[in-house]
Protein backbone atom coordinates (compact mmCIF):
# COMPACT_ATOMS: atom_id res chain seq x y z
CA UNK A 1 0.00 0.00 0.00
CA UNK A 2 1.39 3.45 -0.90
CA UNK A 3 1.61 5.87 2.01
CA UNK A 4 -1.15 8.48 2.36
CA UNK A 5 -0.67 11.82 0.64
CA UNK A 6 -1.19 14.78 2.94
CA UNK A 7 -2.19 18.30 2.02
CA UNK A 8 0.05 20.47 4.18
CA UNK A 9 -1.06 23.95 3.16
CA UNK A 10 -3.19 26.11 0.86
CA UNK A 11 -2.49 29.79 0.19
CA UNK A 12 -3.52 32.39 -2.36
CA UNK A 13 -2.19 35.58 -3.93
CA UNK A 14 -3.83 38.46 -5.77
CA UNK A 15 -2.47 41.12 -8.15
CA UNK A 16 -2.39 44.77 -7.03
CA UNK A 17 -5.32 46.30 -8.93
CA UNK A 18 -8.92 45.88 -7.74
CA UNK A 19 -11.59 46.39 -10.40
CA UNK A 20 -15.13 47.04 -9.22
CA UNK A 21 -17.82 45.46 -11.36
CA UNK A 22 -19.50 48.84 -11.72
CA UNK A 23 -16.26 50.21 -13.21
CA UNK A 24 -16.00 47.25 -15.57
CA UNK A 25 -19.60 47.71 -16.71
CA UNK A 26 -19.05 51.42 -17.36
CA UNK A 27 -15.87 50.73 -19.33
CA UNK A 28 -17.59 48.00 -21.36
CA UNK A 29 -20.40 50.37 -22.27
CA UNK A 30 -17.91 52.93 -23.51
CA UNK A 31 -16.08 50.32 -25.57
CA UNK A 32 -18.92 48.26 -27.03
CA UNK A 33 -22.27 50.09 -26.90
CA UNK A 34 -21.74 52.15 -30.07
CA UNK A 35 -20.24 49.24 -32.04
CA UNK A 36 -22.13 46.15 -30.91
CA UNK A 37 -25.86 46.00 -31.63
CA UNK A 38 -26.46 43.29 -29.03
CA UNK A 39 -24.72 45.16 -26.22
CA UNK A 40 -27.88 46.26 -24.40
CA UNK A 41 -29.14 42.69 -24.46
CA UNK A 42 -25.82 41.43 -23.03
CA UNK A 43 -25.15 44.28 -20.56
CA UNK A 44 -27.13 42.72 -17.66
CA UNK A 45 -24.44 40.05 -17.36
CA UNK A 46 -22.40 42.57 -15.37
CA UNK A 47 -25.11 42.73 -12.68
CA UNK A 48 -26.36 39.12 -12.79
CA UNK A 49 -22.88 37.55 -12.62
CA UNK A 50 -22.79 37.66 -8.82
CA UNK A 51 -19.49 39.56 -8.93
CA UNK A 52 -18.74 42.69 -6.95
CA UNK A 53 -15.03 43.07 -7.75
CA UNK A 54 -12.06 41.39 -9.39
CA UNK A 55 -8.30 41.79 -9.23
CA UNK A 56 -6.16 42.53 -12.29
CA UNK A 57 -2.45 42.61 -13.03
CA UNK A 58 -2.77 45.90 -14.89
CA UNK A 59 -4.79 49.08 -14.23
CA UNK A 60 -8.06 49.54 -16.11
CA UNK A 61 -6.67 52.09 -18.57
CA UNK A 62 -4.17 49.53 -19.86
CA UNK A 63 -6.96 47.25 -21.06
CA UNK A 64 -8.53 50.14 -22.98
CA UNK A 65 -5.40 50.72 -25.08
CA UNK A 66 -4.48 49.03 -28.35
CA UNK A 67 -2.95 45.69 -27.43
CA UNK A 68 -1.50 42.83 -29.43
CA UNK A 69 -0.20 39.43 -28.48
CA UNK A 70 3.28 40.69 -27.40
CA UNK A 71 1.84 43.24 -24.96
CA UNK A 72 -0.69 40.79 -23.55
CA UNK A 73 1.81 38.01 -23.04
CA UNK A 74 4.32 40.41 -21.47
CA UNK A 75 1.66 41.37 -18.91
CA UNK A 76 0.96 37.68 -18.33
CA UNK A 77 4.64 36.89 -17.73
CA UNK A 78 5.22 39.77 -15.32
CA UNK A 79 2.00 39.29 -13.39
CA UNK A 80 2.26 35.51 -13.21
CA UNK A 81 5.87 35.70 -12.04
CA UNK A 82 4.96 37.91 -9.08
CA UNK A 83 1.89 35.87 -8.20
CA UNK A 84 3.86 32.62 -8.34
CA UNK A 85 6.40 33.94 -5.83
CA UNK A 86 3.77 35.33 -3.47
CA UNK A 87 1.47 32.29 -3.46
CA UNK A 88 4.29 29.76 -3.30
CA UNK A 89 6.09 31.63 -0.51
CA UNK A 90 2.91 31.72 1.58
CA UNK A 91 2.10 28.05 1.01
CA UNK A 92 5.63 26.96 1.93
CA UNK A 93 5.63 29.09 5.07
CA UNK A 94 2.30 27.64 6.18
CA UNK A 95 3.66 24.13 5.60
CA UNK A 96 6.80 24.91 7.60
CA UNK A 97 9.00 24.41 4.53
CA UNK A 98 11.70 26.37 2.77
CA UNK A 99 11.92 26.65 -1.01
CA UNK A 100 15.08 24.55 -0.82
CA UNK A 101 12.97 21.69 0.60
CA UNK A 102 10.90 21.42 -2.58
CA UNK A 103 11.66 18.36 -4.70
CA UNK A 104 9.00 18.77 -7.40
CA UNK A 105 7.00 21.75 -8.67
CA UNK A 106 3.72 21.37 -10.56
CA UNK A 107 2.69 24.62 -12.27
CA UNK A 108 -0.75 24.99 -13.85
CA UNK A 109 -1.50 27.92 -16.17
CA UNK A 110 -3.42 28.34 -19.43
CA UNK A 111 -3.69 32.10 -19.97
CA UNK A 112 -0.29 32.85 -21.50
CA UNK A 113 2.83 31.28 -22.92
CA UNK A 114 5.97 31.01 -20.80
CA UNK A 115 9.09 29.28 -22.10
CA UNK A 116 11.09 28.97 -19.86
CA UNK A 117 8.09 28.09 -17.70
CA UNK A 118 6.94 30.12 -14.74
CA UNK A 119 8.65 28.10 -12.00
CA UNK A 120 11.97 28.39 -13.84
CA UNK A 121 11.53 32.16 -14.10
CA UNK A 122 10.78 32.34 -10.37
CA UNK A 123 13.50 29.89 -9.28
CA UNK A 124 16.09 32.48 -8.33
CA UNK A 125 13.68 34.66 -6.33
CA UNK A 126 12.28 31.59 -4.60
CA UNK A 127 15.56 29.82 -3.86
CA UNK A 128 14.70 26.43 -5.36
CA UNK A 129 17.46 23.83 -5.52
CA UNK A 130 19.21 23.29 -8.87
CA UNK A 131 17.98 19.67 -8.93
CA UNK A 132 14.29 20.50 -8.39
CA UNK A 133 12.02 18.73 -10.88
CA UNK A 134 9.56 20.88 -12.84
CA UNK A 135 6.19 19.83 -14.24
CA UNK A 136 4.54 22.75 -16.08
CA UNK A 137 1.06 21.96 -17.44
CA UNK A 138 -0.88 24.01 -20.00
CA UNK A 139 -4.44 23.68 -21.30
CA UNK A 140 -6.48 22.48 -18.32
CA UNK A 141 -8.24 25.82 -17.92
CA UNK A 142 -10.72 26.08 -15.05
CA UNK A 143 -10.30 22.37 -14.22
CA UNK A 144 -6.59 22.91 -13.52
CA UNK A 145 -6.97 23.62 -9.80
CA UNK A 146 -8.37 20.15 -9.15
CA UNK A 147 -6.45 18.24 -11.84
CA UNK A 148 -3.18 19.92 -10.82
CA UNK A 149 -3.61 19.06 -7.14
CA UNK A 150 -4.38 15.48 -8.14
CA UNK A 151 -1.21 15.35 -10.24
CA UNK A 152 0.84 16.79 -7.37
CA UNK A 153 -0.60 14.12 -5.09
CA UNK A 154 0.30 11.30 -7.48
CA UNK A 155 3.85 12.61 -7.81
CA UNK A 156 4.19 12.80 -4.02
CA UNK A 157 2.86 9.26 -3.67
CA UNK A 158 5.44 7.99 -6.16
CA UNK A 159 8.26 9.30 -3.94
CA UNK A 160 7.27 9.11 -0.27
CA UNK A 161 8.90 11.80 1.81
CA UNK A 162 9.41 14.18 -1.10
CA UNK A 163 7.91 17.66 -0.97
CA UNK A 164 5.73 18.69 -3.91
CA UNK A 165 4.73 22.31 -4.48
CA UNK A 166 1.66 22.92 -6.62
CA UNK A 167 0.97 26.41 -8.01
CA UNK A 168 -2.03 27.43 -10.14
CA UNK A 169 -1.83 30.88 -11.77
CA UNK A 170 -4.13 32.51 -14.28
CA UNK A 171 -3.98 35.99 -15.80
CA UNK A 172 -7.38 35.80 -17.44
CA UNK A 173 -7.58 39.54 -18.01
CA UNK A 174 -4.79 39.35 -20.58
CA UNK A 175 -7.53 38.01 -22.85
CA UNK A 176 -9.90 40.99 -22.46
CA UNK A 177 -10.64 41.92 -26.07
CA UNK A 178 -12.10 45.15 -27.48
CA UNK A 179 -12.17 43.73 -31.02
CA UNK A 180 -14.39 40.71 -30.31
CA UNK A 181 -18.04 41.73 -30.68
CA UNK A 182 -19.50 38.44 -29.48
CA UNK A 183 -21.66 37.23 -26.58
CA UNK A 184 -18.76 35.04 -25.41
CA UNK A 185 -16.46 38.04 -25.13
CA UNK A 186 -19.10 40.01 -23.23
CA UNK A 187 -19.42 37.18 -20.71
CA UNK A 188 -15.64 36.89 -20.36
CA UNK A 189 -15.32 40.65 -19.82
CA UNK A 190 -17.90 40.47 -17.02
CA UNK A 191 -16.56 37.30 -15.42
CA UNK A 192 -12.80 36.85 -15.37
CA UNK A 193 -10.16 38.06 -12.93
CA UNK A 194 -6.56 37.23 -12.08
CA UNK A 195 -5.15 35.27 -9.17
CA UNK A 196 -3.00 32.40 -7.94
CA UNK A 197 -3.10 29.66 -5.32
CA UNK A 198 -0.50 27.21 -4.09
CA UNK A 199 -0.45 23.98 -2.07
CA UNK A 200 2.22 21.79 -0.54
CA UNK A 201 1.71 18.02 -0.46
CA UNK A 202 3.82 15.18 0.88
CA UNK A 203 3.35 11.41 1.23
CA UNK A 204 4.32 9.58 4.39
CA UNK A 205 2.76 7.65 7.24
CA UNK A 206 3.83 10.30 9.74
CA UNK A 207 2.38 13.25 7.81
CA UNK A 208 -0.81 14.59 9.39
CA UNK A 209 -1.28 17.85 7.52
CA UNK A 210 -4.65 19.46 6.94
CA UNK A 211 -6.23 16.59 5.02
CA UNK A 212 -5.43 13.40 3.15
CA UNK A 213 -5.88 13.14 -0.62
CA UNK A 214 -8.07 10.06 -0.92
CA UNK A 215 -8.22 9.86 -4.70
CA UNK A 216 -9.05 11.75 -7.87
CA UNK A 217 -10.54 11.21 -11.29
CA UNK A 218 -11.80 12.91 -14.43
CA UNK A 219 -14.59 12.59 -16.96
CA UNK A 220 -14.04 13.75 -20.54
CA UNK A 221 -17.06 14.14 -22.80
CA UNK A 222 -16.47 13.31 -26.49
CA UNK A 223 -17.16 15.88 -29.20
CA UNK A 224 -17.28 18.82 -26.80
CA UNK A 225 -14.25 20.84 -27.91
CA UNK A 226 -16.48 23.81 -28.73
CA UNK A 227 -17.83 24.30 -25.20
CA UNK A 228 -14.83 26.09 -23.68
CA UNK A 229 -11.30 27.06 -24.65
CA UNK A 230 -9.15 29.59 -26.46
CA UNK A 231 -8.92 30.80 -30.03
CA UNK A 232 -5.50 32.19 -30.94
CA UNK A 233 -4.98 35.05 -33.37
CA UNK A 234 -2.43 37.87 -33.80
CA UNK A 235 -4.23 39.99 -31.19
CA UNK A 236 -4.07 37.30 -28.51
CA UNK A 237 -6.28 34.67 -26.91
CA UNK A 238 -10.02 34.84 -27.54
CA UNK A 239 -12.44 32.98 -25.30
CA UNK A 240 -14.59 30.11 -26.61
CA UNK A 241 -18.01 29.72 -24.97
CA UNK A 242 -19.91 28.20 -27.88
CA UNK A 243 -22.52 26.35 -25.85
CA UNK A 244 -24.55 27.20 -22.81
CA UNK A 245 -22.46 25.79 -19.97
CA UNK A 246 -25.03 25.94 -17.12
CA UNK A 247 -27.61 23.66 -18.84
CA UNK A 248 -24.84 21.25 -19.85
CA UNK A 249 -23.55 21.17 -16.28
CA UNK A 250 -27.03 20.61 -14.87
CA UNK A 251 -27.68 17.68 -17.19
CA UNK A 252 -24.27 16.02 -17.34
CA UNK A 253 -22.09 16.76 -14.31
CA UNK A 254 -24.05 14.85 -11.67
CA UNK A 255 -23.81 11.48 -13.44
CA UNK A 256 -20.15 12.12 -14.29
CA UNK A 257 -19.31 12.84 -10.64
CA UNK A 258 -21.21 9.72 -9.56
CA UNK A 259 -19.09 7.67 -11.95
CA UNK A 260 -15.83 9.17 -10.67
CA UNK A 261 -16.82 8.55 -7.06
CA UNK A 262 -17.74 4.95 -7.85
CA UNK A 263 -14.31 4.36 -9.40
CA UNK A 264 -12.71 5.83 -6.27
CA UNK A 265 -14.84 3.69 -3.98
CA UNK A 266 -16.31 6.79 -2.29
CA UNK A 267 -19.97 6.47 -1.34
CA UNK A 268 -22.07 9.49 -2.29
CA UNK A 269 -23.74 9.59 1.12
CA UNK A 270 -20.34 9.80 2.85
CA UNK A 271 -19.56 13.21 1.33
CA UNK A 272 -20.02 16.07 3.76
CA UNK A 273 -19.25 18.93 1.38
CA UNK A 274 -18.66 19.50 -2.31
CA UNK A 275 -16.19 22.32 -2.97
CA UNK A 276 -16.82 23.49 -6.51
CA UNK A 277 -15.12 25.82 -8.94
CA UNK A 278 -17.48 28.83 -9.09
CA UNK A 279 -17.51 29.37 -12.83
CA UNK A 280 -20.39 31.83 -12.61
CA UNK A 281 -23.62 32.42 -10.72
CA UNK A 282 -25.69 30.26 -13.08
CA UNK A 283 -23.07 27.52 -13.03
CA UNK A 284 -23.15 27.41 -9.22
CA UNK A 285 -26.93 27.02 -9.28
CA UNK A 286 -26.65 24.30 -11.93
CA UNK A 287 -24.09 22.45 -9.79
CA UNK A 288 -26.38 22.53 -6.76
CA UNK A 289 -29.11 20.99 -8.91
CA UNK A 290 -27.01 18.30 -10.57
CA UNK A 291 -25.26 17.32 -7.32
CA UNK A 292 -28.61 17.21 -5.49
CA UNK A 293 -27.65 19.93 -3.02
CA UNK A 294 -30.07 22.26 -1.31
CA UNK A 295 -30.21 25.75 -2.86
CA UNK A 296 -27.63 27.98 -1.19
CA UNK A 297 -25.38 25.10 -0.13
CA UNK A 298 -22.45 26.41 -2.17
CA UNK A 299 -22.15 29.56 -0.08
CA UNK A 300 -18.35 29.79 -0.08
CA UNK A 301 -18.38 29.44 -3.86
CA UNK A 302 -20.74 32.39 -4.22
CA UNK A 303 -18.64 34.48 -1.85
CA UNK A 304 -15.40 33.73 -3.70
CA UNK A 305 -17.10 34.61 -6.99
CA UNK A 306 -18.43 37.83 -5.46
CA UNK A 307 -15.05 38.98 -4.17
CA UNK A 308 -12.72 37.79 -6.94
CA UNK A 309 -14.67 36.74 -10.02
CA UNK A 310 -13.74 33.63 -11.98
CA UNK A 311 -9.94 33.31 -11.88
CA UNK A 312 -10.02 29.98 -13.73
CA UNK A 313 -7.77 27.26 -12.23
CA UNK A 314 -6.94 28.81 -8.81
CA UNK A 315 -10.54 29.68 -7.93
CA UNK A 316 -11.55 26.32 -6.44
CA UNK A 317 -8.52 26.51 -4.14
CA UNK A 318 -9.81 29.85 -2.80
CA UNK A 319 -12.99 27.94 -1.91
CA UNK A 320 -10.96 25.18 -0.25
CA UNK A 321 -8.98 27.76 1.72
CA UNK A 322 -12.23 29.20 3.10
CA UNK A 323 -13.45 25.75 4.06
CA UNK A 324 -10.20 25.03 5.87
CA UNK A 325 -10.44 28.30 7.77
CA UNK A 326 -13.92 27.40 8.99
CA UNK A 327 -13.13 23.78 9.80
CA UNK A 328 -12.96 21.23 7.00
CA UNK A 329 -15.70 18.58 7.11
CA UNK A 330 -14.67 14.95 7.38
CA UNK A 331 -14.87 14.29 3.62
CA UNK A 332 -14.82 17.03 0.99
CA UNK A 333 -14.91 16.48 -2.77
CA UNK A 334 -13.42 19.18 -4.98
CA UNK A 335 -14.93 19.54 -8.45
CA UNK A 336 -14.12 21.76 -11.43
CA UNK A 337 -15.16 21.95 -15.06
CA UNK A 338 -12.76 22.84 -17.83
CA UNK A 339 -12.03 22.69 -21.54
CA UNK A 340 -12.13 19.27 -23.07
CA UNK A 341 -14.99 19.36 -21.94
CA UNK A 342 -13.90 17.88 -18.61
CA UNK A 343 -15.08 17.36 -15.06
CA UNK A 344 -12.30 16.84 -12.53
CA UNK A 345 -12.85 15.56 -8.96
CA UNK A 346 -10.62 15.04 -5.92
CA UNK A 347 -11.62 13.60 -2.55
CA UNK A 348 -10.10 14.97 0.66
CA UNK A 349 -10.45 13.40 4.10
CA UNK A 350 -9.81 15.64 7.09
CA UNK A 351 -6.72 14.79 9.14
CA UNK A 352 -7.51 13.08 12.42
Amino acid sequence: MPPPVSLLSVAHALPPHRLLQTEAAEAARGIFAHRYAAFERMAPVFTTSGIEARHTVMPLDWYLSTLGWPERNAAYLAGAHDLFVEAATRALAEAGCAASDVDTIVTISSTGVATPSLEARAARRMGFRPDVERVPVFGLGCAGGVSGLALAGRLASARPGSTVLFVAIEICTAAFRMDQLTPANMVATALFGDGAAACVVRAGADEAGLARIEGAGEHLWPDTLDIMGWKVDPTGLGVVFDRSIPPFAEQQVGPAVEGILARLGVARESIDRFACHPGGAKVITALETTLRLAPGTLDHEREVLRQYGNMSAPTVLFVLERLLAGGLPRRTVLTALGPGFTCSCLSLVRAA
